[in-house]
């Protein structure tokens, strides 16, 4: 009788628990199957990567630094007009800590990002890049940045950011050395911040 009692107790525990609200996608629930006449709905960049986000990024030896794992924080403010953005990145790397800030414009009527970082490492590079989606919820920005100099190397980046979902997207990144080929530079992962939901601390 005792154990029945406990049991009761343990789930009126549960019950009380306030259900957390999640991130949603930004494709609305149209209650039907989507057609090819169904339109894209404009990506709302506040909505999506406002918040803090954890990442995890194993990179090569490069110009940039030694090979090895970074991991570390973004935090996205929210943007002015919906179309300026600041975020903040602490890491840590092969090299030890360091930190970056990044300006990011947005133009929603054109499908169109730009983004300036500067990092305590000692370079900043400029990004530029449109985004694309599709009915399924799933959006894609396309990323290549203008040419860089580090460590007596021009640098240049390709960055693929897939959204996965309101909760994770990933990052396919490439680099190329004084104009040589694209190579892989990692796929890091960055995961959102959700409080009191655990599964966003994996």
């Amino acid at each position: 009788m005792k154990g029945v009692v406990a049991l009761v107790l343990l789930l009126s525990v549960f019950a009380q628990e306030p259900k957390k609200d999640l991130p949603k996608g930004q494709m609305p629930d149209l209650g039907r199957p989507t057609t090819k006449e169904n339109p894209l709905p404009v990506f709302d960049f506040e909505e999506y990567f406002t918040g803090t986000w954890h990442f995890e990024w194993i990179v090569p030896e490069s110009p940039l630094g030694p090979g090895g794992v970074i991991t570390g924080t973004e935090v996205f403010k929210p943007g002015l007009d919906g179309r300026f953005f600041d975020s903040e990145i602490a890491a840590t790397g092969p090299n030890g800590p360091f930190t970056a800030k990044s300006k990011t414009i947005y133009n929603p009527d054109n499908k169109f990002m730009a983004r300036h970082e500067t990092d305590s490492r000692g370079f900043s590079m400029m990004k530029a890049g449109h985004i694309g989606g599709d009915l399924g919820g799933y959006y894609t920005i396309y990323y290549e940045t203008a040419p860089f100099e580090h460590n007596g190397k021009t640098l240049q980046m390709r960055m693929t950011t897939i959204l996965f979902s309101p909760l994770n997207f990933k990052v396919r990144a490439k680099l190329s050395v004084d104009g040589g080929p694209f190579v892989n530079f990692g796929n890091p992962w960055w995961r959102k911040d959700v409080p009191g939901l655990e599964s966003s601390q994996k």
